[in-house]
């Protein structure tokens, strides 16, 4: 049976509302990461490891820097990941602060390793500008692209539009598939933040909430 793209894997926030890690696979050798964070309260029994093969893994891209989204960026690392982190430009400026942080709490307090570890990290980020359009593969049978939209949730935090075009050969057409991701969205009364607008179009909705996330293919 043909494969069809994009396809969706959890390794968070899917049996609860912490440790947000959302597989997005463009083909059976391209795919990305949504978000990479720590399991907290009761579900940090779950482990913060990372279980899962990093091989075709070409990016992370970060919706916040709270830590249920970001924590297990030293986990990550340290299994071998090697792609950009993709994120807003404010999130750029606030996530190394934020890591270093959850370094001194759970990690360690060496100078020297955290300052290493910081460096590793910010050579990796890409800030991204809200409401353009990234190249992210540009081949000849595959194109994928990301833009960052305002979420409303903390200073820089965005939701995630990921656009996806494939066809069978050169000659043949496109097939176009747009997949938001939703992250934490707006912040009721944030005199600072204004509320996230809705996308234009989405054929799949991967959207959080207090129960679990939801994967909605949505109707033509």
């Amino acid at each position: 049976m043909e494969q069809t793209f994009p396809q969706f894997l959890h390794h968070g926030a899917a049996d609860g509302v912490t440790g947000s890690c959302h597989r997005y696979i463009a083909s059976p050798h391209i795919h990305l990461l949504v978000d990479c964070g720590l399991f907290q309260g009761r579900e940090s029994s779950n482990g913060q490891t990372i279980d899962f093969d990093l091989d075709c893994v070409a990016a992370l891209v970060v919706t916040h820097v709270h830590v249920d989204h970001i924590g297990r960026l030293p986990y990550l690392l340290a299994a071998g990941f090697k792609g950009p982190i993709l994120c807003s430009a404010p999130s750029a400026h606030l996530l190394p602060l934020v890591i270093e942080d959850a370094l001194k709490m759970g990690f360690t307090r060496d100078k020297k390793i955290v300052e290493r570890f910081l460096k590793t990290v910010e050579s990796r980020l890409l800030p991204l500008a809200y409401k353009q359009w990234y190249p992210l593969r540009n081949e000849e049978c595959l194109q994928l692209r990301v833009r960052l939209q305002r979420a409303g949730h903390i200073l820089g935090s965005a939701y995630v539009e990921l656009d996806l075009k494939q066809r069978d050969s050169a000659s043949s057409p496109w097939k176009a598939h747009r997949t938001v991701f939703s992250g934490d969205l707006g912040a009721p009364y944030a005199p600072l933040l204004p509320a996230p607008k809705s996308p234009y179009k989405a054929d799949t909705l991967v959207i959080e909430s207090d129960l679990s996330p939801a994967l909605v293919p949505l109707p033509r």
